[in-house]
């Protein structure tokens, strides 16, 4: 009665790794052995990596990943495609995330820019980074209809909060005024506050004359 009880205390506590990692002991005759300190330091590791691997999963569906499956890890360096090891082992270790800076990745198609974004945005949630991957056009026509139904202002709060947000498919379409406004609203909103990645056949050197913003002095 006193486990069972103890279970049901743990799980209405919502430490669900923490009776997991119980039941397993109360299984396990090697564990008998050890001392108090020992079982309950057990405990206590099985409910935090269990936590991790909640957040971690929730993250991961936030940042709904065009590839899934993408990895830093996984990258082939070694075909044509520009990619810099070293480059790649610096970005694994997160701290453009912690700068706030933006990561521009250009070429033709079918060079792996997508998977790469997605590799990233991979590595950004498993260092507890809030992250989301978009295509740009399909979020400037978002947040065109959310104009129309009120929700304009709380959905560039939204993007603007979080920690790296992936524009895929940059400059693929043209530009119109209202687009233009909010693809310069979330620019703003992130520039050296919050990391962004954008990825677009369109070379760099286009990018100005695609947008069609003057530009100032």
């Amino acid at each position: 009665m006193i486990v069972q009880q103890t279970l049901m205390q743990l799980r209405h506590l919502k430490l669900d790794g923490m009776a997991h990692a119980f039941e397993e002991q109360l299984g396990l005759p090697s564990a008998q052995p050890l001392s108090f300190e020992d079982r309950f330091a057990l405990l206590v590791e099985r409910e935090h990596a269990y936590r991790d691997e909640r957040r971690l999963k929730r993250l991961l569906g936030n940042a709904r990943l065009k590839y899934s499956q993408a990895s830093l890890e996984d990258l082939d360096t070694r075909t044509r495609r520009g990619l810099d090891q070293r480059l790649i082992t610096t970005l694994a270790h997160g701290e453009w995330l912690t700068r706030g800076q933006s990561i521009l990745i250009t070429g033709p198609t079918g060079v792996g820019k997508t998977y790469l974004s997605c590799a990233l945005l991979q590595k950004a949630c498993r260092l507890g980074k809030t992250a989301l991957y978009v295509r740009l056009p399909r979020v400037l026509e978002e947040l065109k209809i959310a104009r129309a139904d009120g929700s304009h202002k709380r959905r560039l709060a939204q993007l603007a909060k979080l920690d790296v947000l992936a524009l895929d498919d940059w400059g693929l379409t043209a530009l119109e005024s209202g687009a233009r406004e909010d693809l310069l609203e979330i620019i703003d909103d992130r520039s050296d506050r919050r990391a962004t990645i954008i990825s677009a056949q369109l070379p760099i050197e286009h990018w100005h004359p695609w947008i069609g913003e003057p530009m100032t002095s």
